[in-house]
């Protein structure tokens, strides 16, 4: 007999961490035992089956912007939205199909972390380099993927990088680096945003590939006193040396903290402690197996974008082979989480913030919409649909309001 302890943990597990069970995949890791299924949960093999059919975007570089009015203009702007609704497709397709999706689920939050939109790059192409960037380095080590992402073409354009030189500094990419992607509020003066933008001074980024170059005719190689240190920096050196400290650790665990367990009580000290080599993949196994994933009280709100793959997902639907994939997509935009278009530096609001009409009416009207293409075999059956759908959805427990709505239904 299964514990509803345990059903509590399998389901947070899944959910947080999975984006949500696929058909039958609950019960799989129910009956493995816990410690199985947070292995299962988090494993990561060198080909996921279930992304085998996905075939990667083909996104040509469109080049400049012709003129307005121009006889190509239109044509290069319908190239431009087609290339757009391909990559947003492309990854909700592999959100949804991967067997094994920590490495998407892990790429997903690190999208709202260094939050970049499509609305300012413009490019699909250089968004897609990035989404790939983080990608790879989702479980990795986060001083080699915060060094690679100051170098990222679309992350420099987003945050005016390309317009920071030496004699004109630009503080916007140094101070949000600081801010909201490394050390966090009070962690850093204005002595040393002045600093880090001159270290990021000299880098190029051709919009339409979002290749980037360093022009050293334009970097300020003088000598700089930032964060408790003296040196000459550029974006390589900078990055290297403030994800070294201390605050760096506890910031960014303190976030990953609140993305996935809570944001009603601060992340425990010992993550800080466990995450000093930057080892995301650890820092996510120490979260996933931390005590705080068991407390009942820590529930969050699914984001738009987490609500659609986890509805698919247990629906058996691939968001690109609907009768109308765009239709997700303005869906999505309605209610307010667009992959690749953040509403700011900031990233998208979390947990209660969805909690809207207007946002749950979008919902219900999607749903829907799922539905009526979706697999619902699993509560064809006679016998308690009510409990198959919590095995087949992967709730530990229903609530008692919606447990009544639902009584009312099968009856």
């Amino acid at each position: 007999m299964v514990s509803a302890q345990d059903r509590l943990v399998v389901s947070r597990l899944v959910h947080r961490f999975n984006f949500g069970p696929k058909p039958g995949q609950f019960l799989e890791l129910l009956d493995s035992g816990v410690d199985q299924a947070t292995t299962n949960v988090l494993s990561t093999p060198a080909l996921d089956p279930g992304l085998v059919s996905i075939e990667e975007p083909t996104l040509a570089d469109l080049g400049p912007f012709p003129a307005a009015g121009s006889a190509t203009r239109n044509a290069f702007n319908r190239a431009m939205s087609q290339q757009f609704i391909q990559t947003v497709l492309w990854w909700l397709d592999r959100m949804v199909l991967a067997d094994f999706p920590i490495v998407e689920r892990m790429t997903w939050f690190w999208h709202g972390h260094w939050a970049t939109a499509i609305s300012k790059v413009r490019y699909p192409l250089p968004m897609k380099m990035q989404n790939d960037t983080m990608r790879s380095y989702a479980l990795g080590n986060f001083a080699d993927m915060s060094r690679a992402m100051v170098l990222d073409g679309a992350l420099i354009v987003w945050l005016d990088g390309e317009l920071n030189v030496d004699r004109a500094p630009n503080e916007n990419l140094a101070r949000e680096f600081m801010e909201l992607f490394t050390l966090g509020v009070g962690n850093y003066t204005q002595s040393d945003v002045q600093a880090a933008a001159q270290a990021f001074t000299g880098y190029r980024v051709v919009r339409s590939n979002g290749t980037v170059t360093f022009d050293s005719k334009l970097h300020d190689f003088s000598t700089l006193s930032l964060l408790g240190t003296t040196g000459s920096f550029d974006a390589t050196t900078l990055s290297d040396y403030v994800t070294s400290l201390e605050i760096d650790g506890a910031f960014v665990a303190q976030r990953m903290w609140f993305r996935f367990v809570t944001t009603s009580s601060p992340a425990p000290g010992y993550l800080a402690s466990d995450f000093a080599n930057r080892d995301i993949g650890a820092l996510v196994q120490t979260i996933a197996t931390d005590p705080g994933i068991l407390d009942p009280s820590y529930s969050q709100v699914k984001s738009p974008v987490e609500w659609l793959v986890s509805a698919c997902r247990a629906l058996a639907l691939q968001p690109s082979k609907l009768a109308s994939p765009t239709m997700i997509i303005s869906y999505l935009s309605d209610m307010g989480q667009l992959p690749f278009d953040p509403p700011n530096v900031g990233g998208w609001p979390y947990d209660d913030a969805w909690l809207t009409a207007s946002a749950t009416q979008y919902r219900f009207a999607l749903a829907s919409y799922l539905v009526q293409y979706g697999d619902v075999s699993p509560v064809s059956i006679s016998g308690d649909r009510i409990q198959a759908a919590a095995d087949w959805l992967g709730v530990a427990q229903w609530g008692t309001n919606t447990l009544g709505v639902l009584a009312g239904v099968q009856s």
